[in-house]
């Protein structure tokens, strides 16, 4: 578990108690060591969150100075579980369960009202997946895997009108565009900037190659670019 979330977590713990809750408790919880929770919470005392007790005896918030809850409004929060539904539903299963989770350490602190609000929202992007659509999925993660780690990739593409070519390209975003995903790359073979449909690509694979961010050639680059060129189609 990452430092970050175990925080989180402690916070979460400690919220709401009127009796001091054992570290050895927190441990257990979190799956660490006691040494491991000290530090923790010695941490986040240094750091303003006030809470009281000690090793031995246990810890709570200071009476009448509990965390706030998360300053949404009902209209932010309901942003965030749209977002994170059409997450679900087009992006791959990487972010669609980072989405989720997140969603669901949002929820964690959220007071009543706000959170009883976060399930009534009817805006919907309904996730039915069939096979095509659950490989489609998985070839979005590997496309970002592929950003992350600047790995030249190698295509089969077959465009609009099903002719067939070869590229390698150094791949560097994905844009969602309501009805369809595009990858933005440094084409090799036309030595400039294309944009490829996941969808079309037949042939997938990695060269073993990574590539340098060059100014040239990185994403904001790509960026001034497209914005040039659809501007120009104005």
């Amino acid at each position: 578990m990452r430092r970050a979330d175990r925080l989180f977590l402690i916070i979460h713990a400690l919220r709401g108690r009127r009796t001091a809750l054992p570290a050895r408790s927190l441990a257990d919880t979190l799956g660490v060591s006691l040494r491991t929770v000290y530090r923790d919470v010695a941490d986040l005392q240094l750091s303003g969150v006030p809470i009281e007790g000690e090793a031995g005896v246990g810890y709570v918030l200071r009476k009448g100075a509990d965390i706030p809850p998360l300053m949404f409004t009902a209209d932010e929060l309901e942003s965030l579980v749209v977002g994170t539904r059409f997450v679900r539903a087009f992006a791959g299963d990487r972010l669609a369960a980072g989405a989720q989770a997140a969603l669901m350490k949002i929820e964690a602190v959220l007071p009543p009202e706000l959170r009883e609000r976060s399930s009534r929202t009817r805006i919907y992007a309904p996730v039915w997946r069939d096979e095509a659509q659950a490989t489609f999925a998985a070839r979005i993660d590997r496309l970002h895997a592929a950003i992350e780690g600047r790995h030249v990739l190698r295509l089969d593409y077959r465009d609009e009108a099903g002719r067939s070519s070869d590229r390698e390209v150094e791949p560097l975003c994905l844009a969602f565009w309501g009805g369809a995903w595009t990858l933005g790359t440094w084409c090799r073979l036309r030595r400039d900037f294309r944009n490829f449909r996941p969808d079309r690509i037949a042939g997938l694979g990695e060269t073993g190659e990574c590539f340098a961010d060059r100014p040239e050639h990185n994403l904001d680059a790509y960026l001034t670019a497209m914005r040039s060129y659809y501007a120009g189609m104005d």
